[in-house]
């Protein structure tokens, strides 16, 4: 029998052995462990799993085991990859039939595959279905591992490790996917590393074929050696989309970094070591690189595709970067010369060159022409149609005659001219406000709390609220927002849909967290009086001082809901970016649950809509999408306000009428406010309007005008309310003035908007009557009584011209062609000039 010191002895090493262990087992993220309360609100399958962990569909994380059949099962059930069971229990996928597509889009199917850490030896295409969030343990990431035996299946047609849209096979060749390219919306992956290091040559590690509402973040992706023979992998590979945002994304190896074509696109934060080209672009509208960082490339950036004849890429923007390659940028662009005339625009600011012999030219071989010697840093360079309101006072061939005159509110007579240049600028001052200590402009990547356990997250749920999609949960909602911010923990809305009759105050320093984006939905008589409208969620009181965070989140209205105003933003941050949305969305009408879908709201353009229709009584949206307040501050990443203009949730996928008020309403009387990757369409009064607004930064914006306006016509069904700054439209003189204004400037300053695209499609939903002849709208953006103002990238379709200056039509979208859009590569308006 052993002594007590002995036992004493023996149990302390048990204990230590036993801590050593504990302390070699990493801490798994917080998503993986959370109690599961949530469930899909409008999915007739009460008992959908919304959450997959793919260690419970039979994947080992070994490294050795084949996990490709586990991790799609995960993905697909209760479906199998392929053929899904038809019904609103499976997930939307599409199949191996002709005719294309089985399921276009579905908000009732979504999921969250989760990946805990290990190593996921796959040998075939993970195919991520539609509203999928695949994400990976944010603190110990898990590694795809591309085994040297991979293959396309016979069923599909996958091309890369992760494939967000695959070719249908037999239609591989016609384009023809499961998707619409341009409506691949609602997906992200998160949290991954990509070992391609033993994959085939031609294989890739990510297709991101996708639109708007998407994204990826914290990923690494290594491939084979530059060098290796044969070699022509690819990290990303993306021949169109409408996109979008990504950040945060590491490549190394490889044949290209990045594949990319997409309308119009923002990113932020990607390293690229050691591939031929690091970004090889197929086309572009408008494009924004912030804070990249390209080592040891033959290439840098591509831009060359179409050639010297047919430029494929409109516009893209580099800022904030470091190139060190043999050439920087391959541009095939010639002032005068090369054709479309606007295509191959480029924008270049304070990007480090000094490791890079040659910054731009045309060409590697020593006979190509030198655009901009490298070897040196770039404050600033710009090349394509540059617009000032000032222009006859710089230097700069002049492109052509066009001119316009027009006058500022002092009645002195200014000219906006046209000059096509190429050549180093002098640098535009940025405000202290705006950028970090290293003078970069200010970015916050999504929170994803990976330092917290999820003992430290509240659920809504577990409080008590409902989120079934008919209980009023404006009460409890607030009572459990109080007691998250009193507890200091993170307000955790599991899945579900959340009703709200009443106004919701959230208070200063919370943190909101939903679920596969939770819903918050507008409903009642609270809000059915335009001229009374009412505030759904308010943040913070107007002046507070503190920081709110929102992630993942879907603003709805249930039914029509003209008077409410979704969210209303007064916090002011404590510290950069603490006052902000990432991912949160706002979507209305076209979705299951909304009251607004195609048996209430379907479009009938030959019929005359009046106010006093039934169609327009039925189909209200909101007033209001988000209002900034002039005491308040916002930083946005990856945010859409999407007001529907088809159904997602029907076979058809038919068109439909949905009257939205307005988009983004931002006062913001000092700022600072940060918008990058965001989008707002389809509102009646304008998608973004900034008044009395200053020090802003946008980096890529987005916005389409509402397709069956001319039926009705602006303002029409809403009332003009000058407390809320809106447009009259009373200096409109042609028909299709009266639009959707894209962008308006109401009394503000320093605003700085890098990159955007505003596309007005259709006239009464009729594309081909005014889309050749680019008649669809007059004018897409607006100044008033504003100065100081920098558009740099901006992309048109449809309109006549481009802005509006004091209700002066300005730009002409005839001499500034990029293709199938019309893009400048600057339009500046300052107060020296």
């Amino acid at each position: 029998m052993l002594s007590a010191p002995c036992l004493s002895f023996l149990l302390f090493q048990v204990l230590c052995l036993f801590a050593r262990v504990n302390a070699q087992q990493p801490r798994p993220y917080w998503r993986e462990t959370i109690t599961r309360r949530g469930s899909v609100t409008f999915q007739p399958n009460t008992n959908y799993p919304y959450y997959r962990n793919v260690k419970d569909f039979g994947a080992k994380g070994d490294g050795i085991t084949d996990d490709t059949t586990a991790i799609n099962n995960a993905v697909a059930f209760p479906g199998t990859l392929g053929k899904p069971p038809h019904g609103n229990s499976s997930r939307c996928g599409g199949g191996v039939f002709p005719a294309g597509q089985d399921c276009g889009s579905s908000t009732i199917q979504p999921a969250i595959v989760y990946f805990p850490a290990g190593t996921y030896r796959i040998s075939n295409a993970i195919v991520l279905y539609y509203m999928t969030q695949a994400i990976g343990d944010a603190i110990n990431p898990p590694t795809i591992f591309v085994a040297a035996n991979y293959t396309k299946s016979n069923q599909i047609i996958g091309v890369s490790a992760f494939d967000a849209n695959i070719y249908i096979p037999g239609f591989g060749g016609a384009g023809k996917t499961w998707w619409d390219n341009q409506n691949n919306f609602y997906r992200q992956i998160r949290n991954f590393n990509f070992d391609l290091t033993q994959a085939p040559n031609d294989t890739s590690a990510i297709h991101w074929q996708v639109a708007q509402a998407t994204g990826m973040q914290n990923i690494r992706i290594n491939m084979r050696p530059k060098s290796a023979a044969g070699n022509t992998q690819v990290g990303i590979n993306m021949e169109n989309g409408s996109g979008g945002w990504f950040s945060d994304i590491t490549i190394n190896g490889g044949s290209i970094g990045m594949v990319l074509g997409s309308q119009q696109f923002t990113s932020r934060n990607i390293v690229i070591d050691g591939s031929r080209t690091a970004v090889k672009f197929v086309f572009n509208w408008v494009w924004l690189f912030s804070q990249v960082i390209i080592t040891n490339c033959d290439i840098g950036f591509d831009l060359s595709n179409g050639g010297f004849g047919n430029q494929a890429v409109s516009v893209v923007m580099i800022v904030d970067s470091l190139v060190s390659a043999t050439l920087g940028v391959l541009s095939v662009y010639a002032p005068g010369y090369s054709s479309p005339q606007s295509g191959g625009s480029l924008m270049l600011e304070r990007v480090d060159f000094t490791g890079s012999p040659t910054a731009v030219a045309v060409g590697m071989d020593a006979s190509s022409r030198v655009i901009l010697p490298g070897a040196q840093y770039i404050q600033l360079f710009g090349q394509g149609n540059a617009w000032t309101s000032a222009g006859q006072e710089q230097n700069g061939q002049i492109f052509n005659g066009t001119s316009c005159v027009f006058q500022n509110a002092s009645q002195q007579v200014r000219v906006a001219q046209e000059l096509t240049i190429q050549r180093q600028l002098a640098p535009i001052p940025r405000p202290a406000n705006l950028v970090d200590p290293r003078g970069n402009w200010f970015g916050r990547p999504r929170p994803q709390y990976e330092d917290l356990t999820d003992d430290r997250f509240l659920s809504a749920k577990g409080f008590g609220l409902k989120a079934d999609g008919a209980t009023d949960d404006s009460d409890a909602m607030q009572q459990f927002f109080n007691a998250a911010s009193a507890s200091g923990q993170v307000a955790y809305l599991d899945k579900g849909a959340y009703i709200v009759e009443k106004t919701v105050q959230i208070p200063k320093d919370l943190k909101i967290v939903g679920e596969l984006w939770s819903i918050i939905m507008a409903r009642g008589p609270l809000f059915s009086d335009m001229r009374n409208p009412k505030v759904m969620w308010r943040v913070g009181e107007p002046g507070e001082l503190g920081t709110v965070e929102m992630v993942d989140i879907v603003f709805e209205t249930q039914g029509p809901c003209p008077g409410a105003i979704l969210v209303e933003w007064n916090i002011k941050q404590a510290i950069p970016g603490a006052a902000g949305m990432w991912d949160a969305h706002y979507r209305i009408g076209g979705t299951a649950g909304t009251l607004l879908e195609v048996d209430t709201c379907r479009k009938t353009p030959g019929v005359r809509i009046t106010n006093d229709a039934d169609v327009v009584k039925n189909c209200f949206g909101a007033f209001l999408l988000l209002h900034v307040t002039p005491q308040a501050n916002i930083y946005m990443e990856n945010v859409w306000g999407w007001v529907s203009d088809h159904q997602l949730d029907a076979p058809d996928r038919d068109q439909i009428y949905i009257f939205n008020g307005r988009g983004f309403l931002i006062e913001s009387e000092e700022g600072p406010n940060w918008l990058w990757g965001t989008a707002a369409e389809h509102s009646v009064l304008y998608d973004y309007q900034f008044v009395n607004s200053k020090n802003t930064w946008l980096g890529v914006i987005q916005h389409e005008t509402a397709y069956y306006q001319g039926n009705p016509t602006p303002p029409d069904p809403f009332v003009v309310d000058p407390r809320y700054h809106d447009p009259d439209f009373s200096d409109c003189e042609r028909g299709n003035c009266a639009r959707t204004w894209g962008l308006r400037f109401v009394n503000s300053r320093n605003i700085y908007n890098y990159g955007s695209g505003h596309y007005t499609f259709f006239n009464n939903w009729d594309a081909p009557g005014c889309l050749g002849t680019e008649t669809c709208q007059e004018r897409q953006v607006d100044f008033r009584n504003s100065t100081d103002i920098w558009l740099w990238g901006m992309s048109t379709k449809g309109a006549e011209y481009m802005i509006s200056w004091e209700g002066t039509s300005l730009i002409p979208q005839a001499v500034n062609k990029a293709g199938f859009t019309e893009t400048i590569l600057l339009f500046e308006l300052t107060a020296n000039q």
